[in-house]
């Protein structure tokens, strides 16, 4: 049963389309920054945010069914690359390590594909103020203080982390670069150290509100992707380190769309 599953073709194609639908996401977020940079009003959207702009265009629901498919087919790939090892991480500390980690993703992923049918029902809450609750009731359990530090650290170190693949290039080891056309692997090499970039100032600065919820002990300090890029936008020359930083989204999102077709999965 566990070798039927770990070699299943469905769940090839399960992480494919979740990876497409990841990076069409990060697209739609990208495009909103984009316009907020560039003074189309509004305010920056995080990915929830973003599902609600498309729900109120034509046919937008059919996208969202879409989406809401695809963060699911994603939280499938990685709950059976956690649980069923299916690339042979090992049970060392190390290995250990990368499979919760993806047990943390699928559960992000599922998280996400519930918000997306709760848009198409009508709900969901702004982005912002959900981390300001989740951050209020951690701060309210014992050693919560701590809790909320600790994850503020954690979000950080996925900056670090991001920031490590984009100059080091390890994001390339998971792709089947010899089935590439080799004119193609610059533009995919740039997409990918632009997008990671750009997810580890995001992740940093995320990080950093949670941390100060924790110090000052106030959940309204909490920010989510969307404060993370409105704080960019009120800064001096925010514009431009908005549009920047959506551009660079942008890249990661089309890094997820060339992942999807080439990537070891």
């Amino acid at each position: 049963m566990t070798e039927h599953v770990e070699q299943s073709r469905w769940v090839e194609w399960s992480g494919r389309f979740g990876l497409a639908t990841k990076g069409i996401s990060y697209l739609l977020v990208a495009v909103l920054a984009v316009d907020v940079a560039v003074g189309g009003g509004g305010r920056a959207q995080d990915r929830q945010g973003a599902l609600r702009a498309v729900a109120d265009e034509p046919l937008g629901w059919a996208l969202i069914m879409l989406i809401a498919l695809g963060f699911g087919s994603y939280a499938v790939w990685r709950f059976v690359q956690a649980v069923f090892d299916r690339d042979d991480d090992g049970d060392d500390a190390e290995g250990i390590a990368k499979r919760l980690g993806r047990l943390g993703e699928a559960a992000l992923y599922a998280g996400l594909a519930v918000a997306a049918i709760a848009v198409l029902a009508g709900g969901g809450g702004g982005g912002s103020q959900e981390e300001d609750r989740a951050t209020a009731v951690a701060l309210d359990l014992p050693l919560g203080r701590w809790l909320v530090g600790l994850a503020g650290l954690a979000i950080v170190g996925a900056g670090a982390f991001n920031a490590y693949k984009a100059l080091s290039g390890s994001f390339r080891d998971e792709l089947r670069e010899e089935t590439m056309h080799a004119s193609a692997r610059p533009w995919y090499i740039g997409l990918g150290v632009a997008g990671h970039l750009a997810r580890a100032v995001v992740f940093a600065l995320i990080g950093f509100f949670v941390l100060r919820a924790a110090w000052q002990y106030d959940p309204d300090e909490a920010v989510g992707l969307d404060g993370a890029l409105q704080t960019l936008a009120g800064e001096a020359y925010g514009p431009f380190l908005l549009g920047a930083v959506a551009l660079g989204l942008a890249a990661y999102g089309l890094f997820c769309l060339v992942q999807a077709r080439y990537r070891e999965v």
